[in-house]
C-alpha cells in the first residue's frame, strides 16, 4: 500500500487555501511541550479527550510522542474536515453535546492544559485523505517527523523534492511519507510523516545494492543516491526531526 501523498500544487504564503489545496482535507497540528514534571499527565488529559472526538463522531487525533530530535513533548494531529465546517457554530455545539455526554468539561481541560503546558505551536495544514492516515497510523508504533521552512522563492521546489524522496523510496521498496503543507498558524511551510513498526524498523537498510539505489534516485531526479540530502538543503531555511512512539 502506497502511503505518499500531497496536494498538487504550490504551497501558500497567507492563510487563504490555493487553488487544489482548498479541496484537500485539513488538519490541526499542535506541538506542545509540557511543563516540567507534567509530561505524563499532559498525555494522559490528552488522551482522556479523545473520548469527546468519538462521541461527536469525529476521528480521534493522532498523538504522537517525542522521544529524540525536536524540542516539543506531545504532537496532536486533528483533522479538521474543511475550516468553515470545523469553526462552524453547528460544530460547536456538536461538540459541546458530545462533550456532555462523555461526561468531559472542556472548560476545565482548558484550564488544566493551561497549567501543564508550557509551549505550544499551531499549525493548519492540508494533507492525505484521513482514512489513508488513519489506516496508516493503526498499523505503526513508531514515527518519524520532519518539519520545513523553505527559503523564500523555494517552496514550491522544496514540496518537489519531498515527492522526489518518497518516488525514490518507493522505487527501493521502502514506503514513502505522507506530506502536509501549510495553511496558516506557524512559520512552517510543510512537514512529513512517515511510519514505521519501531526504530530498527527505520533504520533498517532497503536491501538494495548502492547500484540499484543510485539508479533509483536517478530515475526519481536526482543527480545519486548520496545527492538527495544535498539537494534538499538547497531549498532549506529550517529543518527539524523527530522520532518517537504513537500514543494509544
Amino acid at each position: 500500500m502506497r502511503f505518499a501523498f500531497a496536494a498538487a500544487t504550490a504551497l501558500t504564503l497567507s492563510s487563504s487555501p490555493v487553488a487544489g489545496q482548498a479541496t484537500a482535507p485539513t488538519y490541526l497540528a499542535t506541538m506542545m511541550r509540557a511543563a516540567p514534571g507534567h509530561l505524563f499527565d499532559l498525555v494522559e488529559l490528552l488522551r482522556d479527550r479523545n473520548r469527546v472526538y468519538r462521541k461527536a463522531g469525529e476521528a480521534e487525533p493522532i498523538l504522537l510522542r517525542h522521544s529524540q530530535g525536536d524540542h516539543w513533548d506531545v504532537l496532536v494531529l486533528a483533522t479538521a474536515g474543511d475550516l468553515a465546517s470545523y469553526y462552524s457554530r453547528e460544530r460547536a455545539a456538536r461538540w459541546a453535546a458530545a462533550a456532555r455526554r462523555a461526561g468531559f468539561d472542556e472548560a476545565a481541560y482548558q484550564r488544566q492544559a493551561d497549567t501543564w503546558v508550557s509551549w505550544r505551536e499551531e499549525l493548519l495544514v492540508t494533507g492525505p485523505r484521513s482514512t489513508d492516515l488513519q489506516a496508516a497510523a493503526a498499523q505503526a508504533a513508531f514515527f518519524h517527523l520532519e518539519v520545513f521552512q523553505a527559503l523564500a522563492g523555494k517552496r514550491d521546489s522544496l514540496l518537489r523534492q519531498r515527492e522526489m524522496e518518497n518516488d525514490f523510496l518507493e522505487k527501493i521498496g521502502r514506503t514513502g511519507n505522507f506530506i502536509f503543507q501549510r495553511v496558516g498558524g506557524a512559520s512552517w511551510d510543510l512537514f512529513t510523516l512517515g511510519f514505521y513498526r519501531d526504530l530498527a524498523h527505520y533504520a533498517e537498510p532497503s536491501g538494495r545494492s548502492v547500484d540499484d539505489e543510485n539508479a533509483a534516485a536517478v530515475a526519481a531526479g536526482f543527480q545519486s543516491r548520496a545527492h538527495i540530502g544535498e539537494y534538499l538543503r538547497r531549498f532549506l531555511a529550517s529543518h527539524h526531526d523527530t522520532l518517537g512512539p504513537i500514543v494509544r
